[in-house]
């Protein structure tokens, strides 16, 4: 196993601080090069507090009876005191950074970036270079322990502390356009789905691309556009032929479709019946309740 380590007492000493408010007291980088997997179990847990960054590969991790995956990109808290019990195997080619810290602002540190310190806790933060550096710069003081290294480790375990919080900031800000822009979109379709909709000038018009709002639109509806568009159509067409006397040339006229034959061809696709026999099967339904049509 490949190991770059490095320890404020020169070994792997866990104990609570109190006295300063943030001091790393081991960093390391582990990968696996002849054992077939690593795991680590610790009942009790740790008086400090472990965050661990998978550079490749995945962590499985066990919390009760329950297994999780940290994949690579992913920041794992480990509070203290809580079991720890983690593994990570030689052919998914793991590689795993991790740094113990404590002090009396230890977990208020944490909380910034996790929210709930009284759990592990995974943080998707991307992969970058820049953690694997800052881990490397941590190991780096802990081993040369040149003058006020000690300063320098809380620098750098600030600075990986503030990089996973500008991570999740930009990611929950990209979420919220996302969403924005998909409840103006739903909003349009709703109120535009008698007029013909091409999606591609719609996006335009919103200064986005096509592709960019098919995919946000298919991960918050569950559904690309067109098909929303589609089934928005139906359902007002559905509600026609129950509650009008319009023929299926003008309801497909009003929901948007000028052609009656494309119209009857899309409304079997989705219903299962053709527009007439949708309204033969209401007028049926009326009767045989005894309601009058």
């Amino acid at each position: 196993m490949y190991a770059n380590t490095g320890y404020l007492c020169g070994e792997d000493i866990d104990e609570e601080k109190t006295d300063i408010p943030l001091a790393v007291v081991s960093c390391g980088n582990y990968r696996l090069r002849t054992m077939s997997f690593l795991k680590t179990v610790r009942p009790r847990g740790r008086k400090d507090y472990q965050i661990m960054y998978v550079a490749a590969g995945n962590v499985y991790y066990t919390e009760g009876v329950h297994q999780h995956t940290a994949p690579a990109g992913s920041l794992i808290l480990f509070p203290p005191g809580l079991p720890q019990n983690y593994i990570y195997y030689r052919e998914e080619q793991t590689e795993v950074y991790w740094v113990h810290f404590t002090g009396s602002r230890a977990g208020y540190a944490a909380e910034e970036v996790f929210g709930d310190v009284n759990a592990v806790h995974v943080l998707p933060a991307g992969i970058s270079s820049e953690y694997p550096y800052l881990y490397l710069q941590m190991i780096h003081e802990l081993q040369m322990k040149k003058p006020y290294f000690e300063e320098m480790l809380e620098l750098h375990l600030r600075e990986l502390l503030t990089l996973a919080k500008r991570y999740r900031a930009e990611a929950l800000g990209a979420d919220w356009r996302m969403k924005k822009e998909v409840e103006a979109a739903v909003r349009y379709f709703n109120e535009h789905y008698s007029e013909p909709v091409n999606i591609s000038e719609y996006a335009k018009s919103q200064n986005m691309s096509t592709c960019w709002l098919i995919r946000c639109f298919r991960q918050y509806t569950g559904m690309p556009p067109l098909q929303y568009l589609t089934k928005i159509r139906t359902a007002k067409a559905a509600s026609l032929l129950e509650s009008t006397n319009y023929n299926v040339g003008e309801i497909g006229a009003v929901v948007g479709y000028e052609n009656p034959l494309y119209f009857s061809r899309i409304f079997k696709k989705q219903t299962g019946y053709s527009p007439a026999a949708y309204r033969r099967r209401c007028l049926e339904k009326l009767t045989s309740s005894g309601d009058t049509p």
